[in-house]
């Protein structure tokens, strides 16, 4: 069966349609308590090339899930709707296959990184490995004291 729209032209499409932000863009928003960073890459990945300090870690097989409040699966952090969730993935793709999707869900306040992690290590922006990550996060959660 011949591919009548390949993935180029999804991928196309989708970043025709959703808000893109480039890492100049989103490094100087990180603080800001209503950004909430989102990657979308699968655990190899992270176990290979770690993350974004502060990012949510969202695998993209289940993104839809998480972010429906009528899904069994739903994650609270999601249905802040005072925050932007700025996704990526490993080259800005599958970003934009996930912020179109959003989008068509009803989503307004999600958008994604151009370049995805592969950018956002070439421009030189902060990484932490994912044992880092497991543990800032672990940190957060249940702070000593």
């Amino acid at each position: 069966m011949p591919i009548t729209k390949g993935f180029r032209a999804l991928v196309d499409e989708a970043m025709a349609q959703v808000k893109t932000y480039s890492v100049e863009e989103v490094q100087a928003r990180q603080a800001d308590p209503k950004v909430q960073i989102v990657d979308i890459r699968d655990v190899r990945e992270l176990e290979r090339e770690g993350t974004v300090p502060g990012a949510i870690l969202a695998p993209r097989g289940m993104l839809e899930f998480w972010v429906d409040p009528a899904s069994p699966y739903f994650k609270p952090v999601f249905g802040d709707e005072s925050k932007e969730f700025i996704l990526f993935c490993g080259a800005g793709w599958r970003s934009a296959l996930a912020t179109k999707a959003l989008r068509d869900m009803g989503m307004t306040n999600v958008a994604h990184i151009d370049g995805g992690f592969a950018e956002w290590v070439k421009q030189g922006a902060p990484t932490e490995s994912l044992e880092a990550h497991r543990q800032a996060h672990a940190a957060r959660r249940h702070p000593k004291g």
